[in-house]
């Protein structure tokens, strides 16, 4: 009988085989990376081996790795077992590079790299293996993979183009791997057709009669692994009787155990130690000779120079487990951590699988080790680590503070937003108050968008309970803090603010740097920014050697009233990518949010748009509704500049509707600011400054209102142009007194465009000049551009008509490009008044388009969606859009509606029909 698993046995895989060696090829030449999917013992390890075999003959060095099923809790498992074998290569990398790999192999002490660094150095470790030639990576059983490792390999496989590295993975279908929603190019194994698979069996069993071969056709229903293997139970002599008549894949595992059920007991244990923990090497005093029978029942092989034990397939090694004890497994993970050091992650794993009851020892032993996996980029596996340190906690306080902070960390960071009072019901005694409790309880809450007053009084009753003064911050103590500082910023109101500063001011010891950080630039930023602004552009240095995701996005939020946000953009890009490929979800979303408020800034709308329109998605998926309600915020501030009115006022009545009854006064004021800026706008300044009030009083920048620093240009030129310039004038004073220029480069531009706007007539030149003249002014093209439409009505007003016509036209291509209509037709209607009439507000100024825009125009004038016409003129449905906006003004309009019309006025032109 010929052995399952060698390549003479695929049979009707000649599609499959083709497919990977053209792979095989490609990629030597180009990279590139390919995921084999289907059923257990549908034949895919084998294809896999099939395309490792074929690389050796065309000389591709070849590096291997498996998922095992019983050791994913273990980080970066998968991704060492690989790298492995290039350990002597690493010092040919660069240093960063070198101790990225390496910490996360454990082969050097040290903080761990980012994620991003950790990719780059893998594949530049990959490029440098292949030599002047190429590298063939082949994992099997992807699924099984531990999650730091599947996250990485996941990244690396997207960025392998043009490195002449390949990548195969195999994925067992209906796992949840996030390689099998990763969107990477598939070969999927079918079961073979009936032909195929009569032809394997008959050429492994010759022998059997024709009715064995009809029942081993029927039971087999084409995977090839059971047409292999399940003919020993017919006609070959065992008899099949007994066999269940279950699933493929239970029916080949039941095989596997009256296979395993036989062997000596020391063998069994040599196959159980090996099976849970994935290693391939022989625990002593178990010799070769010992394994002798497990390989006779071929259930292994043994290398016969390095001894090495690997299992024929992944449902031998899950039937080995199976038909073991709970006290033999016990024993095995006892022994199993005794080969590791006392403070590894892999040893704490070990001891918790061999406890027979609650022992603080090891549950410490956990919590440790879920922090080092979390600070290593791993909070979904550091949430498993404590819930299992929960569960072998013998004290019920330290029950409780465990599981709920595996509750808080799923909130904050993975997206897991499970109900606290869900976890006490089902895993803790009654008893359940607590500061783990609390923090848990309130982190639910805030992501959720509950109640601020309750989640503020269930905190400081939490603070309350911790004696003070304290010795010295704890983890959880700090998470609490963030939480109540988050909870007072979204609350927006002194009296929460200052209870605040009062139970912080108890605890009786300094604040850790970014709760203090937070606290100056996140909570009050117009009180208390300007004297940490050092100590926060230091950290963002920092912010690309660190690995913790909350981290980076608590950085994120401390530079966001502060616009110091560009710095921390490489850091968020990473963690949305971390969150997209599975990771920390809840921190994804925040770093959505963070780079949408950048962008509002900076003018890369459209982007925006689409980042908001993929936070929001996440954000209904989890239940993030504060969350998502600042990407609405960014969907509204868009909507409200381009002219948009019915879509501001939806999105505005949707974060009014749920923010209101629960007293989230900042979501309410973001709310506020859509309306006030939308009626601007359309020259509704009286309604626009009705709802700048609903944020910032004349006369003062509320420290306990950081978002008072986005609506101060709103607010001055509403007040001006509504006839109240003794307000104007109030607010400015206030601006200037609160040094708010000195915050940041934008906040000097706004802060001079205000003081111009309420500049008298001998003196505004040099105002709105001096506005202009700001350093990096251009970086915030929409904050320019109303700037200068400001300053073009005044110079037109001062009959200095030649000046406003320069400013002005410079507004009107700003706001041309940023697509805000509204503003482009005030500017032109100032334009017409100076006696200019742009050759682009004229009907017939269809030369103004270029030939792309113009076939643009035709087409959406056809009634093609954007989608539609990107697909045509091989363009992303955004880049269409984007020309939408540009051209409207251009020719007039302000809809796709009147393009038809537009476009029939155009001498010699035709729209399409």
């Amino acid at each position: 009988m010929p052995e399952w698993g060698s390549t003479t046995t695929l049979v009707g895989r000649e599609q499959e085989l083709a497919a990977l060696r053209e792979f095989v090829v490609d990629s030597a030449a180009d990279g590139g990376c390919i995921l084999v999917v289907g059923d257990a013992g549908i034949g895919k390890s084998v294809l896999l081996e099939s395309a490792g075999a074929y690389a050796a003959t065309v000389g591709v060095r070849v590096l291997r790795a498996a998922g095992v099923e019983f050791e994913a809790e273990v980080s970066f498992a998968g991704l060492h077992q690989l790298l492995a074998p290039l350990a002597a290569e690493l010092s040919a990398l660069p240093d960063t590079q070198r101790h990225a790999v390496g910490v996360s192999l454990g082969l050097e002490d040290g903080s761990p790299s980012d994620q991003l660094t950790l990719v780059n150095a893998v594949i530049a470790l990959l490029v440098h293996a292949g030599g002047e030639g190429a590298v063939l990576l082949l994992v099997d059983d992807l699924q099984w993979l531990d999650y730091a490792s599947a996250n990485v390999l996941a990244l690396v496989a997207r960025r392998l183009a043009g490195a002449r590295v390949g990548f195969v993975g195999v994925v067992r279908t209906g796992e949840g791997s996030i390689f099998e929603t990763a969107g990477l190019p598939e070969i999927e194994v079918r079961p073979l057709h009936a032909d195929a698979a009569t032809a394997l069996l008959t050429h492994a069993y010759p022998e059997l009669v024709p009715r064995d071969v009809s029942q081993v056709l029927a039971d087999a229903q084409g995977n090839p692994l059971a047409l292999i293997e399940l003919p020993t139970q017919v006609g070959a002599g065992a008899g099949d009787a007994g066999l269940p008549r279950t699933p493929v894949g239970r029916r080949l595992q039941l095989h596997f155990e009256r296979r395993i059920d036989p062997l000596p007991p020391h063998t069994r244990e040599q196959l159980l130690l090996t099976a849970l923990d994935g290693s391939s090497g022989l625990f002593p005093p178990v010799s070769v000779t010992d394994l002798e029978p497990a390989e006779k029942a071929r259930l292994i092989r043994v290398h016969p120079v390095s001894h090495e034990v690997q299992f024929r397939h992944p449902l031998t090694r899950a039937a080995v487990v199976e038909l073991s004890t709970d006290a033999e497994r016990r024993w095995a993970h006892g022994r199993l951590a005794e080969r590791h050091a006392d403070d590894s992650r892999r040893r704490a794993w070990h001891l918790a699988e061999a406890a027979t009851g609650p022992d603080e020892s090891i549950a410490q032993l956990l919590e440790d080790a879920a922090f080092t996996t979390k600070d290593r980029g791993d909070p979904v596996g550091a949430i498993g680590l404590l819930i299992r340190a929960a569960e072998l906690s013998p004290g019920t306080a330290d029950n409780v503070r465990r599981a709920m902070v595996a509750t808080y960390l799923g909130a904050d960071i993975t997206g897991d937003l499970t109900d606290p009072q869900l976890v006490a019901a089902g895993t803790i005694p009654g008893e359940s108050r607590s500061v783990a409790a609390a923090v848990a309880a309130a982190a639910y809450m805030v992501n959720g968008g509950g109640d601020v007053d309750t989640i503020h009084r269930l905190l400081l009753g939490a603070l309350r309970s911790v004696a003070a003064p304290v010795d010295a911050w704890d983890r959880l103590l700090i998470e609490i803090v963030y939480v109540l500082e988050s909870n007072c910023s979204f609350g927006a109101r002194v009296d929460l603010v200052a209870d605040y500063h009062a139970a912080v001011e108890r605890l009786g010891i300094p604040l850790p740097e970014i709760l203090q950080l937070l606290g100056d630039t996140f909570l009050e930023p117009v009180a208390f920014a300007l004297p940490a602004l050092a100590h926060l552009d230091e950290a963002i240095a920092l912010i690309d050697d660190g690995t913790d995701h909350a981290h980076t996005v608590r950085l994120g939020i401390a530079a966001m009233y502060v616009d110091r946000i560009p710095g921390c953009r490489t850091a968020l890009v990473r963690v949305v990518e971390h969150g997209r490929a599975g990771g920390a979800i809840a921190s994804a979303i925040k770093a959505f949010a963070l780079l949408g408020f950048d962008g509002l800034h900076n003018g890369d709308w459209d982007e925006t748009l689409r980042l908001a329109e993929e936070g929001i998605a996440l954000t209904a998926r989890y239940n993030y509704r504060l969350l998502g309600g600042f990407l609405q915020y960014d969907q509204a501030m868009i909507a409200a500049a381009r002219g948009d009115r019915d879509l501001v006022n939806s999105l505005a009545g949707d974060l009014i509707g749920w923010a209101a009854p629960n007293r989230i006064e900042f979501v309410v004021q973001l709310a506020a600011h859509a309306k006030s800026l939308a009626a601007l706008g359309n020259g509704e300044y009286e309604t626009a400054y009705r709802h700048a009030l609903q944020i910032c009083s004349p006369g003062t920048v509320a420290s306990y209102k950081p978002a008072a620093l986005w609506v101060l240009l709103d607010l001055v030129e509403s007040a001006v142009r509504s006839g109240r310039l003794d307000e104007a004038r109030a607010h400015v004073v206030d601006i200037e007194a609160a040094n708010v220029a000195a915050i940041s480069p934008r906040l000097a531009l706004i802060t001079a465009g205000a003081i111009a706007l309420i500049s008298p007539d001998t003196a505004f030149r040099e105002a709105y000049e001096s506005a202009l003249a700001a350093p990096d002014v251009g970086r915030w093209p929409f904050a320019q551009a109303r700037i200068r439409l400001a300053y073009g009505e005044r110079l037109r007003r001062a009959k200095a008509t030649t000046e406003a016509r320069a400013v002005l036209i410079e507004a009107l291509d700003a706001f041309e490009r940023l697509g805000a209509v509204p503003w482009a037709t005030r500017t032109r209607a100032e334009l017409r008044a100076s006696g200019l009439a742009p050759n682009r507000t004229d009907p017939g100024a269809i030369t103004d388009l270029t030939p792309q825009q113009r076939e643009i125009a035709e087409l959406a004038a056809a009634g093609l969606s954007n989608k539609q016409i990107g697909e045509r003129l091989f363009l992303s449905p955004r880049t269409v859009g984007a020309h939408l906006y540009q051209l409207f003004p251009k020719l007039g309009i302000t809809s796709r509606a009147a393009l038809r019309d537009a476009l029939k006025q155009q001498p010699g032109r035709q729209s399409m029909s």
